[in-house]
């Protein structure tokens, strides 16, 4: 019996699911190895009986904590989906407001969605067995992490820097051109593809293990970039991670 899969989504703009639909010339072969019975994205189906859950999007609402929480007792393996499934994403930006001038501002009113919370991560609220980081995912990720799934071997992201990659592509580095960049704290596999278009890395695939945060912070200070200015472009993705006392 192939596996059964279920894809939900919480707090986000779902552009990581559209990732997965945009695998159309792989679709084909997977649904015949797999078993998707909840995927809002894609079928009507709302089966509550699967094996692997893919969470999209971080939580915001008290309601969501109980519904991720329904996903985990079912779910032998859970996948945080995503910058904002794994790191809380963009939405963590409403964290450091008050909520009410962050709702006047966003929405124009203050007195709406009475039950919103400070941005949590999926795995604030239950364990998460394994990351398919990004913003958006990168669909092949995707594709690799199904098939070590399938055939039982845990999927592994890469434990270096987007620098690695970049350099690898012959970029000049925004850095050096004085310019701010995440790219050499940042864990790869996105195939630098922000720097690669001359636009800075922002750091949506999560801090690699053993960073350097203090020396990218003082270089970027060199190249005339202020203490809250460094601390912002780090909030963009990494605002609940751990690493904010290093900046």
């Amino acid at each position: 019996m192939p596996p059964k899969i279920g894809v939900f989504s919480f707090t986000s703009c779902e552009g990581c699911q559209l990732q997965i639909l945009n695998l159309e010339d792989e679709i084909p072969t997977l649904i015949e190895q797999i078993d998707i019975v909840n995927f809002r994205e894609a079928i009507d189906e709302k089966g509550q009986d699967y094996e692997i859950a893919f969470i999209e999007g971080s939580v915001t609402r008290e309601s969501e904590i109980e519904e991720v929480k329904r996903i985990r007792e079912r779910a032998r393996v859970l996948i945080a989906l995503g910058a904002c499934s794994h790191l809380g994403g963009v939405n963590v930006l409403k964290n450091f407001h008050p909520q009410g001038s962050w709702l006047s501002t966003v929405y124009g009113r203050s007195d709406i969605f009475s039950d919103t919370i400070p941005t949590k991560r999926i795995k604030d609220v239950v364990p998460v067995d394994l990351v398919l980081p990004g913003c958006p995912i990168d669909k092949r990720e995707f594709l690799r992490f199904v098939q070590g799934l399938l055939l039982n071997i845990k999927p592994r992201l890469p434990d270096y820097p987007v620098c690695v990659e970049c350099r690898s592509k012959g970029n000049v580095c925004l850095v050096e051109e004085g310019k701010w960049c995440l790219g050499s704290v940042t864990r790869a596999g996105c195939g630098a593809i922000c720097p690669t278009y001359r636009d800075a890395c922002a750091g949506c695939r999560g801090i690699v293990e053993g960073s350097n945060i203090e020396s990218l912070r003082n270089i970027l200070m060199e190249k005339g970039y202020s203490k809250e200015e460094i601390r912002d472009k780090f909030r963009i993705f990494n605002g609940l991670e751990e690493i904010q006392n290093l900046l």
